[in-house]
């Protein structure tokens, strides 16, 4: 018997319908509240009229000093935010630092693209989708404008006026109507998918191959990660990429490195044993191969980047098999450790690389993670330049995916052609990169 009670299918499918039709009657009126508030500005960009984003970026940041540090404006707004609304606070972490650090990120992030709206909208919307997981509900997102006011008028000390306080609602409203719209498109697929373990091994002590399988039929692509939440510290989700084969009897496998005492890679790799149930967030990311030839690919990894590696070298040998002819020509995948001793998985790898013609291993060790061996690792993937151009997906630390990255472009490898699941410079507030997971 698993330690986590499950429910059972048939209340949870009645839940699901429940939670999906308030979810909807949510949306539609905290919609209509926002294209119909007071000022009337709500109205008129319903009508047609663009919102001017630009303009309240000029606001916001000529006046910075006065409502920041953002560390201190969010901490007022989640006390304001619990006082006013206690039952909200059961929605949150216990420790909320990594909570109050993706909000700054997330507020950086909007002032920062207030005049590209198009890229605001797009991550926004797959914000919206992914936070269903936590619980929230679009009407909840009114009592966070509400606690966002009192806090602007908190720090301001009545030196502003009321042209920054609104200036930060439009901005913060605008990002929240696109997770709304996210929210609301999603309501087809669960918040959530609760999965049992059904394989634990530790290698090194420290790291841990988890095998599980969603009660629910769990679709995803090759390359993506998902969020992961352990019973053991509710509403903390850390993302982990997806290894193996879509659909492969629904077990699903991830890769866990434990970073440090009490987080959530703690709990997986040293606190949770086979029965166990955890959670599971919506599939994401950019390393998908999509539906063209496979051509030359360089695959880049660092540690447990290499899960989505794995999934991904798992896509090419599927599609080779299944057309001889599909378009693949040469795979080389880089492998970074900081010494032999880091990589794992070795005997997998070893006898498909025998075994495909198609596909070469390049490990790369030595150097610290950072400076040293990040430099290492990008210096041999840029040497390796594939002759007839062909695309490099990148997976592990953020330091890492930049280093590669930056070698890469100083190569003359077109940006378009190199795949990676940081978001632009600014917008990483989404999520933590996969494969590089704080505790």
């Amino acid at each position: 018997m698993p330690r986590s009670t499950q429910l059972a299918g048939s209340t949870s499918t009645e839940n699901g319908a429940y939670h999906a039709l308030l979810a909807r009657h949510d949306a539609m009126r905290l919609r209509r509240r926002m294209l119909s508030p007071g000022d009337g500005a709500g109205a008129r960009r319903a009508a047609g009229e663009a919102y001017d984003g630009a303009a309240d970026q000029r606001v916001v940041r000529a006046h910075l000093e006065l409502v920041g540090p953002f560390e201190e404006l969010i901490t007022q707004l989640y006390e304001v935010l619990f006082t006013r609304h206690p039952a909200l606070r059961g929605l949150f972490p216990g420790e909320m630092a990594f909570q109050e650090a993706h909000l700054a990120r997330a507020f950086w992030y909007l002032l920062d693209h207030l005049d590209r709206p198009e890229e605001i909208t797009e991550t926004f919307t797959r914000l919206g989708r992914d936070h269903r997981k936590l619980g929230v509900r679009p009407a909840q997102y009114a009592a966070f404008e509400e606690a966002l006011r009192a806090a602007l008028r908190m720090r301001a000390g009545g030196r502003g006026d009321a042209g920054l306080e609104e200036a930060w609602v439009r901005m913060v409203r605008f990002g929240v109507t696109a997770m709304v719209r996210g929210a609301e498109a999603a309501l087809h697929e669960p918040p959530f998918w609760t999965a049992a373990v059904t394989a634990h091994q530790v290698i090194g002590g420290d790291l841990a191959v988890l095998r599980v399988v969603p009660h629910e039929t769990f679709r995803y692509e090759a390359g993506q990660y998902t969020d992961l939440e352990s019973p053991l510290l509710p509403h903390t989700w850390r993302p982990y990429y997806l290894a193996g084969e879509p659909g492969a009897g629904g077990e699903l496998e991830l890769h866990v490195r434990c970073t440090g005492p009490g987080g959530v890679s703690e709990a997986l790799v040293h606190r949770t044993a086979v029965g166990d149930e955890v959670r599971l967030g919506p599939p994401k990311g950019n390393l998908t191969l999509g539906e063209e030839p496979v051509g030359d690919l360089r695959l880049v990894a660092w540690d447990t980047g290499w899960a989505a590696m794995k999934a991904l070298l798992q896509e090419v040998d599927r599609r080779v098999r299944m057309s001889p002819g599909h378009g693949v020509r040469r795979v080389r995948l880089f492998l970074g450790a900081t010494d032999v001793a880091g990589l794992y998985d070795t005997e997998y790898l070893a006898g498909l690389e025998r075994r495909r013609p198609w596909l070469s291993v390049v490990p790369v060790t030595g150097g610290a993670p950072g400076g040293e061996g990040y430099g290492r690792l990008a210096a041999a993937v840029t040497r390796a330049a594939a002759p007839s151009g062909g695309r490099v997906l990148v997976s592990g630390p953020p330091a890492m995916v930049r280093a590669v990255g930056a070698s890469l472009a100083r190569a003359g490898v077109a940006g378009e052609d190199v795949r990676h699941d940081l978001l632009p410079t600014g917008a990483e507030f989404g999520h933590t990169a996969p494969g590089a997971v704080p505790a």
